[in-house]
């Protein structure tokens, strides 16, 4: 029975390896399991993969009739195509629960911790299953890249705890300057459209009905992707009107001074400032844009109060 281990559309670096490192830990199982992606990989992983000498998993481009293990989403908009014409066996995620049904119960394992691959590698830790070197250099950059260097606030000690145990490993030493090189080859914005900086770290979401989409981009210079702000925005609204996005919102993440400036299209002008007026401290920042001090994580940040003010 061969089971394809797989993550969310639009994948980060901490959706591929844990599908790898969750495929590798269920063939120690005696399970036929491979890992797959549901799409390209984005700059920060292919850096990740060509510094460390690695193959990424294959595209799985249409899942039906296929089984399936989700790693770090359970969402169905962000699942692969066709999941819905397939068995699904098992969820690992760090996520909210985001309302999916099944026909019958599945092993089901979510922690509130800073990536799905800190999770997975506790699962080899508790078995005391070895993990390859080369594997370890993966899953410390997964969690390097989810919890933003260890900045976010989704970050637990567990997240800082398993990294460093992976880099000893791994024969990791300079855990921050392999964080800002990621960072730094995932922001690239000048190489990038706006369409393309919006859609890099995408996900939707539906609240109350209300269609919402949240795109993020974490860079070491703000200045850099604030140049592009008016084109980002003018694209924002054509992708707004495409998708009958209710609310849409892009990220633009500082991870060094630690905040983000938001900018937002919407079919309803206040909606914004009365989702977030009440939980944050908004700083004005032209057209259709704040800038917030110490949000860094869409997760644990963004989606929350969104989710309470629509419910």
């Amino acid at each position: 029975m061969l089971v394809y281990v797989i993550g969310h559309k639009k994948p980060d670096t901490d959706t591929i390896v844990s599908a790898m490192a969750y495929a590798e830990f269920k063939k120690r199982l005696g399970l036929d399991a491979v890992a797959a992606r549901a799409g390209e990989l984005n700059p920060e992983t292919k850096f990740v993969f060509e510094k460390f000498g690695a193959e990424p998993p294959m595209l799985l481009e249409n899942a039906r009739g296929k089984k399936l293990i989700l790693v770090d989403h359970n969402e169905a908009s962000q699942m692969v195509d066709g999941y819905d014409e397939a068995e699904i066996l098992e969820i690992i995620d760090h996520h909210r629960l985001g309302g999916f049904v099944t026909a019958k119960p599945i092993f089901v394992h979510i922690e509130p911790i800073g990536s799905t691959t800190t999770i997975i590698a506790k699962f080899f830790f508790n078995r005391e299953f070895e993990i390859p070197a080369d594997l370890a250099k993966l899953m410390v950059s997964a969690i390097l890249s989810d919890t933003v260097i260890f900045r976010s606030p989704t970050c637990t000690e567990e997240d800082k705890e398993v990294a460093h145990r992976l880099a000893e490993i791994a024969g990791l030493k300079d855990l921050e300057k392999l964080g800002i090189d990621m960072f730094k080859a995932k922001s690239r914005i000048a190489e990038k459209t706006p369409r393309e900086i919006i859609l890099t770290d995408f996900k939707e979401y539906i609240f109350g009905g209300v269609k919402v989409g949240i795109g993020q981009v974490e860079t070491v210079d703000l200045s850099e992707v604030e140049a592009k702000r008016n084109e980002i925005l003018r694209e924002m609204k054509t992708l707004a009107s495409e998708r009958n996005y209710g609310l849409l919102i892009m990220m633009l993440t500082d991870i060094i001074n630690r905040g983000s400036l938001l900018l937002y299209v919407s079919e309803k002008p206040e909606l914004f400032k009365e989702i977030f007026g009440r939980v944050y401290e908004l700083e004005p920042r032209g057209e259709n844009a704040y800038y917030i001090k110490g949000l860094m994580s869409r997760k644990k940040q963004v989606v929350p109060p969104i989710q309470e003010y629509f419910k």
